[in-house]
């Protein structure tokens, strides 16, 4: 655990634009109530789709809502994490995950953590024709390849049917966060 935790892991959540964003308070609090730190960052458009909630969750949260880069010189304003859980990440945000081109803060972000040896586990949300894209199964390899942990498939993330929705499993995605701390620090969390 670090220091900047103030005894609790740090756990980054990352969200991208797809419409089950609206339910990261909710992911927020969860892992609030398994005792972590949580930080949250959005990509610049999940940000604006929920800018009237950035405040609560500020407030809950204790840290500023990221989606953009600091300029040069300017202190970081969140502490280390000790994972990193980017869900909802979409087909744009797993394949320039996957292919290093970090145009947003939480790609940038998650393209470090995996040097630096951070966990990383991405939940996509893409639909079937999108997973079925060439380049998909591509990245999800490359990041695999990465050890970065992809929540893809039965008892994480299954691809809807273009313009069907279901069930976006966030319990799945943070009792995933929750074995990979366990891994590293023997830090419990439920499960």
């Amino acid at each position: 655990m670090t220091e900047a935790g103030a005894g609790r892991p740090v756990v980054y959540l990352f969200g991208s634009a797809a419409g089950v964003v609206t339910g990261i308070g909710g992911a927020v609090r969860a892992g609030l109530a398994r005792g972590w730190d949580v930080a949250l960052g959005l990509t610049p458009v999940a940000r604006e789709w929920l800018a009237e909630r950035v405040p609560e969750w500020e407030e809950l949260t204790g840290h500023p809502v990221k989606s953009a880069y600091r300029r040069p010189g300017q202190p970081d304003v969140l502490p280390p994490a000790d994972a990193v859980l980017f869900a909802p990440a979409t087909f744009n945000s797993v394949n320039s995950l996957a292919l290093g081109l970090t145009s947003s803060w939480v790609v940038g972000y998650a393209a470090e953590a995996v040097g630096k040896g951070v966990p990383v586990l991405v939940m996509p949300c893409v639909n079937t024709a999108l997973a079925a894209h060439p380049q998909f199964p591509r990245s999800v390899a490359a990041l695999r390849g990465a050890g970065v942990r992809v929540l893809l498939g039965e008892g994480a993330f299954v691809p809807n049917e273009p313009g069907a929705a279901g069930p976006y499993p966030w319990d799945a995605a943070l009792d995933a966060v929750a074995r990979a701390l366990g891994e590293r620090w023997g830090v419990k969390g439920e499960e």
